[in-house]
């Protein structure tokens, strides 16, 4: 099956994002001070992780390899992101690692991983598999967004 450019700068960025999520969300844990918060944020990683892996399998089969392959979006994506755990460890540093503040942090790394799978589910040409691998990837990362969100409260 032929997969067109959008396709395969969806896989990318979703890696992408993915791999992002996983290191934020282990800075975030070793940020925090509640155990239980630690254990729950530490879990988001490894979720991330396994994101990720899921999305580089199924774009080896399409012939995509998104460790291999950059694109100018991908890389803006990146930059963003490194940025993104920036803040995270200047807001933990900076508030005595007060554990809403990384909460927030996290929400809002949330809010950019969803934005991207939105995104990604608009590509021309979507095959259906990776239609429905992306659809239950966001709605797991709505679902902790949302947690996110409640525990900040």
């Amino acid at each position: 099956m032929a997969i067109n450019e959008s396709t395969a700068r969806a896989y990318n960025d979703l890696v992408e994002i993915n791999e992002t999520g996983a290191k934020g969300y282990q800075e975030a844990a070793e940020g925090v001070s509640n155990p239980q918060l630690k254990s729950e944020l530490a879990q988001f990683s490894q979720q991330r992780a396994q994101f990720a892996s899921e999305l580089k399998q199924h774009a080896s089969q399409y012939g995509i390899s998104p460790a291999s392959e950059s694109t100018i979006e991908g890389a803006l994506t990146d930059a963003a992101a490194a940025l993104h755990r920036g803040w995270i460890n200047l807001k933990s540093a900076v508030t005595g690692q007060d554990d809403n503040a990384i909460l927030g942090e996290c929400e809002t790394g949330d809010a950019t991983a969803l934005e991207a799978y939105e995104q990604a589910l608009k590509a021309a040409d979507l095959p259906a598999e990776a239609k429905s691998v992306i659809q239950q990837q966001h709605g797991q990362i709505l679902a902790t967004k949302n947690k996110i969100t409640a525990l900040k409260h």
